[in-house]
């Protein structure tokens, strides 16, 4: 049986991903740094563990003892005491991974991280420099650790129905627009699937991609 550790399902993307492991009945630990989004998560059958990825601690309490498979983050911003997840709670979140024998790790950042700096325009990039920077800093942490890791770098992301128009490529060249809810669906595609394993991927909806859309599509 499959466990996910979700961090980052309050909203948004996360939510979007809860949602589709309720529907598939997989067994889902939702990190939660307060009761807010509590009820809507266990009305979806999650189970629901509080924490917050900035603190090693709690990141530990919630994982013992659970025989987690795969992580997934879609963690970031800014904390209440004013410190960007970004890097540091996504730091925590793979160490705690790594201690509890966790198989895979499934990290949310965006186009513009690393690689995929070109693929954004330069106003965007000056714009997002720091945000960015911090998401790079993850993923390098990632891929230097121990895990098998996949990396998803959405495009700009909208809050509407999906599409079923969105793919991955490992293109970094790659920019355009995705809704969450496409997004979602393919980071579970990713779950228990070897084929991600250490990748890196850009994910865009082929009908809203900027400039030349004639580039290769992964398929998982």
């Amino acid at each position: 049986m499959t466990i996910v550790f979700l961090a980052g399902a309050s909203r948004g993307v996360g939510f979007e991903i809860a949602r589709i492991l309720s529907q598939q009945k997989i067994t889902t630990i939702a990190l939660l740094r307060n009761s807010e989004s509590q009820s809507k998560l266990e009305a979806l059958n999650i189970q629901v563990k509080f924490g917050d990825a900035m603190n090693e601690t709690e990141l530990a309490t919630a994982m013992n003892g659970q025989s987690i498979d795969t992580v997934i983050s879609t963690i970031g911003g800014t904390s209440p005491e004013g410190v960007r997840s970004d890097f540091i709670g996504n730091r925590n979140l793979i160490d705690a991974a790594v201690t509890a024998g966790v198989k895979h790790f499934i990290l949310i950042t965006s186009i513009g991280s690393g690689t995929s700096s070109n693929a954004i325009p330069a106003s965007a990039l000056e714009a997002l420099g720091a945000v960015l920077k911090e998401k790079e800093q993850a993923e390098t942490y990632l891929c230097q650790s121990s895990l098998a890791y996949t990396i998803i770098r959405p495009g700009g992301l909208k809050s509407e129905p999906a599409t079923g128009n969105a793919v991955l490529t490992g293109d970094s060249t790659i920019g355009g627009i995705i809704h969450r809810a496409d997004v979602a669906e393919l980071i579970c595609k990713c779950i228990g699937n070897d084929r991600t394993h250490n990748q890196i991927f850009s994910a865009v909806d082929k009908t809203m991609v900027y400039g030349d859309r004639s580039f290769e599509i992964v398929e998982i």
